[in-house]
């Protein structure tokens, strides 16, 4: 039975493929309405992955397990095809940042040479060209500020998707812990944490909304935290918090008014009462952590530290799962919990900073490090040239929410989860795309 679903798996995703993308993008271009459904589906599916995995390798720790294709992709596919057949209206370019990925990419591949098993690096190089795919598309697609107000209700929309799903594994399956539609807790904390920050910034700096539309988005931010808190990840609840203080003093910073204080009062007092409902299970979850994992993190980082000073280049592109075990004596210092046991695996390093270090050597964490802060200070630019803008909320909610996930990525390697990685480059286009809205808003001037 089993087999079964994974073959018409396989046969529906080839359908929506070969006849799918050509009806939608026929449709697409004659319907603004279809249109809207594909850019948000384009965003809905870095949430809920439907995807295939070629030549999967499903029971192996690596971050890459197959060369997925996804429903993210087609939906970007056909958007692909409107910003061609429009490339005369809105000229084509390449986005900021390009070469920092392009330079990351290939120290990437170079690490190739030191892996012990080629395939699994190239199920990660797919992964990276997906994702420079998708961020280019998206940079290219969002022309004006109306496509930004799509992405909004995008954000609430997946936002009740996920809180739905968190509520359902919360009370009817009874999970203790939740991950909503995500494959672990930590990548819809980290996940949400940005769709938060997003809605947290809109509430406060936006200043045409009427009480029933506050109301409203209160309550979508409501479900937000309470999608974070019901992860019971205990770095997450605390990153969640550095991005909100951020939000806030970035926000008052931008200009004092009354709706932003009471705004803020009614949230701190929503927060306390979700506080108050949940704190049990926060309590439980701090009090009965298992203290040997801390142990493991310190471990299997001392295993990246000698892989990245062992091999310069690093040890290969998704090879940390294959040589984090024996006969690889990188982590001779871990003991066996069971030694007559052959198959025991060693996990991954808890951080992605060591593990790009350890699989593609430091020279190579070092161009991720410049690629992250570029957009970063990229995103603080826009935020002073965008004072007063109705859209500056924008750059307020990335000052709070990716210094959080650059934060949480100290502690686990989540942006490299599909899911995450998607998300983290549909920040980075809309970073980009506000750069270049607000060079040609200066163009405009000039030429006036």
């Amino acid at each position: 039975m089993t087999e079964a679903l994974s073959a018409y798996k396989y046969i529906f995703f080839f359908i929506a493929l070969l006849v799918g993308v050509p009806i939608g993008y026929s449709y697409a271009i004659r319907k603004p309405i279809v249109e809207k459904v594909v850019f948000f589906l384009a965003i809905f599916f870095t949430a809920r992955m439907e995807d295939i995995n070629f030549l999967s390798y499903e029971w192996l720790r690596l971050t890459s397990k197959g060369f997925e294709v996804g429903m993210v992709d087609l939906a970007t596919l056909i958007l692909f095809m409107i910003v061609i057949k429009r490339r005369y209206e809105f000229k084509v370019s390449i986005p900021p940042g390009s070469i920092l990925f392009l330079l990351y990419f290939l120290f990437s591949i170079l690490s190739i040479r030191n892996a012990s098993n080629p395939l699994y690096s190239m199920f990660e190089v797919w992964k990276m060209v997906r994702m420079y795919a998708y961020f280019w598309v998206i940079y290219n697609y969002i022309r004006d500020e109306k496509a930004l107000n799509l992405f909004m209700r995008c954000v609430a929309t997946i936002t009740l998707y996920v809180f739905y799903e968190v509520v359902r594994q919360k009370y009817i399956d009874h999970q203790f812990q939740v991950s909503g539609p995500f494959p672990h807790q930590n990548s819809l904390v980290m996940y949400m944490i940005i769709f938060g920050s997003i809605i947290f910034a809109y509430l406060l700096n936006n200043k045409e909304h009427s009480l029933r539309k506050t109301l409203m988005w209160i309550a979508v931010f409501g479900m937000t935290g309470v999608s974070i808190i019901s992860t019971l990840s205990r770095g997450g609840m605390v990153l969640f918090l550095v991005s909100i203080a951020i939000i806030l003093l970035m926000s008052f910073n931008a200009g004092y008014s009354s709706k932003k204080v009471i705004i803020t009062v009614v949230l701190g007092l929503l927060s306390l009462l979700i506080l108050m409902r949940a704190w049990d299970s926060i309590t439980e979850r701090f009090e009965t952590a298992p203290e040997a994992s801390a142990n493991t993190r310190i471990d299997l980082a001392i295993v990246a530290q000698n892989m990245a000073n062992d091999k310069r280049l690093g040890i290969g592109l998704n090879n940390f799962g294959v040589k984090v075990n024996p006969p690889y004596n990188y982590s001779s210092h871990i003991p066996l919990q069971d030694e007559l046991d052959p198959d025991e695996q060693n996990g991954l390093v808890e951080t992605i900073y060591l593990m790009i270090a350890a699989e593609c050597g430091w020279h190579t964490l070092v161009v991720f490090f410049a690629l992250i802060f570029y957009f970063y200070f990229l995103n603080l630019r826009n935020y002073v040239r965008y004072k007063g803008h109705p859209y500056q909320f924008v750059s307020i909610a990335f000052l709070g929410g990716l210094l959080a996930i650059y934060l949480e990525s100290v502690l686990e390697w989540v942006l490299k989860q599909t899911n995450n990685f998607y998300q983290l480059m549909l920040v980075f286009a809309i970073i980009a795309v506000m750069y270049r809205m607000d060079k040609e808003r200066e163009e405009r001037k000039r030429v006036a």
